[in-house]
């Protein structure tokens, strides 16, 4: 572990909305901040202005707030290390990139598009092992390596276009370690030179991040596995930089795997398998198309982080829900694996059935009043929350409350054929009937009650209480779901009991 400040950096670039794999990034980057009592920081990287989609960035604040991850410093906080968008620090890199064509670690490179293209179809016809602008073919391209100091001069001071590359040691062994993945080694001549500074004036990530790491006092980088690639050459920035003793520790989270097959999870899987895989729901400024997020599919926030918590980690327990501190004070990056973690829809909605049968009754509520609202019922919480405590589990959303409960509110406009052909016999109506006078008769209609009423009206016709439950079930319900029978009579009212089952007698006809 660094004995320096914990310091780590969420850094999303918004070019859409945010996949749940980024989500996951930033929760592990909150418990590990959270766990050793270090900061949080949240940095726009938006350097890439090509790739720029309005409203992203408010989505990313939206999306991050509603997991509950909170931020120390960042774009909407402040902080000591202001600006935290890469657009209003744009001004610093500039600097940067020209230290390391100063010290020879880069140089101009003014090659136009028709130029590199050439090149890389002349390396692959030559069947070179590296067929990108690298250490073996920079010697022949125009820059400012091959190109006089005057040239160099006169083509900068002209104002023709040009970028600034890294120069790749020719033949080195760049070695370092990573948190997750142990010792590594890469050759510098199976690498490129990276463009670290763009033609129109912006710095590349590879240039950006490394520098606003250092300034901003990173001490731990947490990002996905699809940037360990270029682990290597930000080693050698540092290393180029003269910041080696700076240089944060790195861990590379494994990839979120789609269900099924192989690759990573996409929202075509999403789609496909009907999920989401953003977590709130976004709709496309281009053509209008919507994709369905967490919150709006009626997962709860902390269901949906415990979901994204096992997406790579294992807290070395059976322990499978957790608060936000319970997982904070458990969580290490030694227990996130390397391998990638399979998505499971079906476990996922299996959390939000675990979180919402430990709220509170009251709470679901409120949630569950403006449904009914919606399809013109008004109701008293007591009555609502009484149903809540009979149906919710039976249910993984709260939106699942009505198809559970829907007979409280209405009487059926149908009764299951396959329930009228198995229980509605050719005495049922007159067995029922008989039912109704006695329901009729009782005054106190509870649950206990109502069992004892009908225990006792079996005994006195000698039937079996099969017999009636299921008829009664039907004039209620129209089908076989729902609680205990009585405990729906109880509910209903008996001027309502006996509505239904007077009209299901009038309505069930035997063929």
């Amino acid at each position: 572990m660094n004995t320096k400040e914990i310091r780590v950096r969420f850094a999303p670039s918004p070019t859409g909305p945010l996949h749940i794999g980024g989500v996951r990034t930033a929760l592990y980057n909150y418990l590990f901040a959270k766990k050793h009592g270090g900061k949080m920081i949240l940095r726009i990287e938006d350097t890439d202005q090509n790739r720029f989609v309005k409203g992203a960035e408010e989505y990313i604040f939206e999306s991050l707030s509603w997991c509950g991850i909170k931020f120390d410093e960042g774009v909407k906080e402040g902080g000591p290390f202001a600006p935290y968008r890469q657009s209003d620090r744009k001004f610093i890199y500039r600097d940067y990139a020209l230290q390391l064509i100063n010290s020879g670690n880069a140089y101009y490179a003014f090659d136009t598009p028709e130029e590199l293209e050439g090149m890389r179809k002349k390396l692959e016809s030559e069947k070179a092992l590296n067929t990108s602008y690298s250490p073996s073919s920079r010697m022949k391209m125009k820059n400012s390596l091959t190109l006089s100091q005057h040239e160099v001069d006169t083509i900068l001071n002209s104002g023709e276009s040009y970028v600034i590359r890294f120069k790749t040691p020719e033949n080195d062994d760049i070695k370092f370690t990573d948190i997750i993945r142990g010792e590594m080694l890469v050759k510098s001549a199976t690498l490129d030179d990276k463009v670290l500074f763009k033609s129109d004036g912006m710095p590349t990530y590879h240039l950006a991040n490394v520098v606003d790491d250092r300034l901003m006092e990173i001490s731990h980088v947490i990002r996905g596995e699809e940037w360990l690639p270029s682990l290597a050459l930000h080693v050698m920035l540092y290393r180029a930089f003269g910041w080696s003793n700076e240089m944060p520790l790195f861990a590379h989270l494994p990839l979120i795997l789609k269900p099924d097959g192989k690759g990573k999870l996409s929202k075509r899987d999403g789609d496909r398998m009907g999920f989401p895989v953003f977590p709130l729901e976004w709709i496309s400024r281009d053509n209008g198309e919507v994709s369905s997020g967490y919150r709006e599919s009626g997962y709860f926030p902390e269901a949906f982080v415990n979901i994204l918590a096992f997406l790579g980690w294992n807290p070395g327990t059976e322990q499978e829900l957790f608060t936000m501190d319970e997982m904070s004070n458990a969580f290490s990056l030694e227990r996130v694996g390397k391998s990638g973690s399979r998505f499971d829809p079906e476990k996922a909605k299996w959390f939000n059935h675990q979180y919402l049968i430990k709220k509170e009754d009251k709470i679901l509520c409120e949630l569950f009043q403006p449904i009914l609202k919606a399809k013109g019922f008004q109701v008293t919480d007591d009555f609502a929350t009484k149903i809540i405590g009979l149906i919710k589990e039976r249910a993984i959303f709260v939106n699942d409350f009505w198809d559970q409960s829907f007979f409280f509110f209405e009487q059926p406009v149908s009764y299951d054929p396959q329930m009228i052909k198995k229980h509605w016999k050719e005495n049922t109506s007159d067995v029922l009937s008989l039912l109704f006078d006695r329901i009729s008769e009782e005054e106190e209609f509870s649950t206990h009650s109502l069992d004892k009423l009908i225990k006792s009206f079996v005994e006195e016709r000698q039937i079996g209480v099969g017999l009636i439950m299921a008829p009664i079930r039907l004039a209620l319900v129209g089908s076989a779901i729902g609680p205990g029978v009585t405990v729906i009579m109880e509910l209903l009212g008996k001027n309502e009991v006996l509505d239904r089952i007077n009209r299901a007698i009038k309505t069930i006809i035997i063929n």
